[in-house]
């Protein structure tokens, strides 16, 4: 705390960083839960910017369920992703669908459950590789991107 309070203020800026948190819905029968975005018109997983009152689980919920009208069961982490151009963090989480009837929203012009073939198809890579690494068991992984490709990963 020394160390931060000897450094005039001028010489640090605070990082301009959102967090957002996304859900990879996979069904019994190996699907995943994606949406056609109603602003880009890009398949992605469902999910947006955390609350700043409520917990990263709670939001994934509440995304996954504004976005596809599906209930979910949080299951656990499996992916932190930095887009580096937009300061932008994602938590993805892999989640259960527990209830609810697909629907889209005024966010959402498509919702559909995809084999991981049509993932990798339809979304872009930056965005497959998070619902293809909530499958692996191998998580969390930690990536960054700048919003077109992969600038590294974990």
């Amino acid at each position: 705390m020394l160390l931060y309070m000897s450094q005039p203020q001028e010489a640090t800026s605070p990082p301009l960083h959102s967090v957002s948190v996304a859900g990879v819905v996979v069904r019994e029968d190996g699907r995943l839960l994606a949406i056609r975005r109603a602003d880009n018109g890009t398949w992605e997983l469902p999910g947006g910017v955390l609350e700043l009152d409520e917990t990263p689980e709670d939001g994934v919920a509440r995304e996954v369920l504004e976005e596809t009208g599906i209930h979910v069961e949080v299951d656990e982490l499996t992916g932190v992703y930095k887009n580096t151009t937009r300061g932008i963090v994602a938590l993805v989480f892999r989640c259960k669908p527990s209830g609810g009837t697909e629907r889209t929203s005024d966010e959402s012009t498509a919702v559909s459950w995809l084999t991981p073939d049509q993932v990798s198809e339809r979304m872009s890579e930056v965005y497959a590789i998070r619902l293809l690494d909530a499958l692996d068991g191998n998580g969390p992984h930690v990536r960054s991107h700048d919003g077109k490709q992969l600038t590294s990963a974990g």
